[in-house]
């Protein structure tokens, strides 16, 4: 069984934790099973609009105390408690306002390790633009939380001047961060930036809509909402048709060059002759049964991590598909340079070489 993947979202009381996933839950698979582990001080019960959610498959809680200090030791049971109870495809760890990320990161990175159970995805810090002066000066534990993070989403900016919003934008920059930021949309930013591809998702949707955050899922939020991101949709096979896997190295510069603070995502099927190589060194087992020249693998690449997950053996390439489909999350404003750049420097491309294969690359938004 894969490593059930683990999203953190952390930010300061108030910011819109809660709405920002409440908004997520409506993107996913209908048959998506996500779970819920909520860290709140004093005896508070879970949120009543997530504990009525029917798309929430298992709530934990863990009360009186912060997850990332005196609670800690509590993590690996409430996980598991879930893990077996829910057999979720994604945990989403919702922390008090209080908490330090990184910390809590580092448990569930140890936990993955050490059980081959779970897969920290990232670390979503949420920020309140309408109230963010008035504590960025005095808690530090904010600041800690925007520089420990993979991903910034700003949120209530629509609730302020233009300039108050800028003045956001420089304090945080002030911490002199190389992260991820985008603005929600009424507490609502797309799935494909929130979340990486796993396994269980790419099975639940159509493989084609798994890779096209632009068309793969419903948009009620007003076409004119300006994207925060820029997506570029990349497809590589051979010209022949022949069957030929990417090439490891390449496609291991590529990944270790993106910056954290330029692409947001990559997520992609691959064929491969061999199995690649993880962030940690990693290499995905093959079944035993497994007897075909080349294996596809879901490649999902978050904020400077990515990992390689095997489809089954019946899902093995056939004539017609291409070697790989990858769409690149970029950005704003980065996706020409990126374009630019695998074309020029030719960071994807099949084993072997040759002259025979076809790179398309389009930009999707």
């Amino acid at each position: 069984m894969p490593p059930i993947p683990i999203t953190i979202v952390t930010g300061f009381l108030g910011s819109g934790k809660t709405t920002l996933i409440l908004n997520l839950i409506p993107q996913l698979p209908k048959d998506y099973k996500l779970a819920l582990l909520k860290n709140e001080f004093g005896d508070l019960a879970v949120d009543s609009q997530l504990a009525s959610s029917s798309a929430i498959s298992g709530v934990q809680e863990l009360l009186n105390g912060c997850i990332c200090c005196n609670l800690v030791g509590q993590l690996g049971d409430a996980l598991d408690t879930l893990r077996q109870d829910v057999e979720p495809d994604r945990i989403i760890i919702e922390t008090s306002g209080s908490a330090f990320p990184a910390t809590l990161a580092m448990e569930v990175n140890r936990l993955g390790r050490e059980s081959s159970h779970y897969a920290l995805d990232g670390v979503i810090v949420v920020i309140d633009v309408e109230n963010w002066q008035g504590y960025d000066d005095t808690s530090y534990t904010a600041k800690l939380q925007a520089r420990y993070t993979d991903l910034i989403v700003f949120n209530k900016w629509e609730h302020v001047s233009e300039r108050r919003y800028e003045d956001c934008l420089d304090r945080v920059g002030d911490l002199e961060l190389q992260v991820a930021n985008v603005k929600s949309d009424k507490g609502r930013v797309d799935v494909a930036v929130l979340l990486g591809l796993d396994s269980a998702m790419a099975k639940k949707m159509d493989l084609e809509h798994a890779l096209d955050p632009v068309n793969g899922h419903q948009h009620d939020h007003g076409a004119d909402h300006q994207r925060e991101v820029e997506v570029l949709s990349v497809s590589l096979s051979a010209r022949k048709g022949d069957q030929r896997g990417v090439d490891p190295e390449a496609l291991a510069t590529f990944l270790f060059s993106a910056p954290k603070d330029e692409v947001y995502r990559i997520k992609a099927i691959i064929a491969a002759s061999r199995s690649p190589a993880a962030s940690d060194g990693s290499r995905a087992d093959l079944t035993p049964e497994t007897t075909v020249t080349l294996s596809r693998y879901i490649l999902n690449w978050a904020f400077g991590r990515w990992t390689f997950t095997p489809l089954k053996p019946t899902s093995a390439m056939s004539g017609h598909e291409p070697t790989m489909r990858m769409t690149v999350i970029c950005a704003r404003y980065e996706a020409e340079k990126w374009k630019k750049r695998i074309l020029t420097d030719r960071l994807l491309k099949l084993e072997d070489g040759g002259e025979d294969e076809e790179l398309h690359i389009e930009r999707l938004s």
